[in-house]
């Protein structure tokens, strides 16, 4: 899904009139994603805008550069995510909308700006074209060209998305070692 946009805040993602919501669930932040952009004042879908043309698919979004700026709100990761996105590839992320979208599984996949241009070209030139994010391997192709570039990504956090182990799941799976540990240094287990 390409979005040819720089410097898209977390204000255009989910506009701040949702953040009153007394839920979490990702399906209604979803809905919401981009809706300024997405729908007119009227409330019909803008056919302009990308994720409004059915010729385009899937679970990446494609952005410019310096996705996520602005607030640090997380409901901006929860809509990507409730609106079913995986990946977002840009040549730059906001560092703690970076976080927020590891923290709901949503994989920023940072690429040169080079390269970027070359998956909004392809995408552009063949709606259908895929793009395969290889989390093990760390590294981004567009299958048109063949051409990869690899990403970085936190050991940790890639262990826990490969696991699909949130921060608290994570802790939960090493319950017997910090037991273990605790009890090492004379620490009295609490069970509750």
């Amino acid at each position: 899904m390409p979005l040819q946009v720089e410097n898209i805040d977390t204000d255009q993602i989910i506009p701040a009139r949702f953040l009153k919501a007394t839920t979490r669930d990702e399906r209604f932040f979803g809905k919401n994603l981009f809706k300024d952009w997405r729908f007119r004042p009227d409330g019909s879908p803008d056919p302009t805008f990308p994720l409004n043309n059915p010729v385009y698919h899937g679970e990446i979004l494609l952005a410019g550069d310096n996705f996520g700026c602005g607030s640090s709100r997380e409901h901006a990761a929860w809509a990507l995510a409730g609106y079913g996105f995986k990946v977002v590839i840009s040549s730059s992320f906001a560092d703690i909308h970076k976080i927020n979208e590891l923290n709901n599984f949503v994989l920023p996949v940072q690429v040169s700006g080079g390269f970027l241009a070359e998956l909004f070209d392809t995408v552009r030139n063949n709606p259908r074209a895929k793009v395969r994010v290889d989390v093990p391997r760390q590294t981004v192709t567009d299958m048109v060209t063949g051409r990869s570039e690899d990403f970085e990504l936190n050991p940790y956090k890639k262990y826990c998305l490969m696991n699909a182990l949130d921060d608290i799941d994570f802790l939960l799976s090493a319950k017997d070692k910090i037991e273990e540990f605790e009890k090492s240094r004379g620490y009295e287990t609490v069970n509750r």
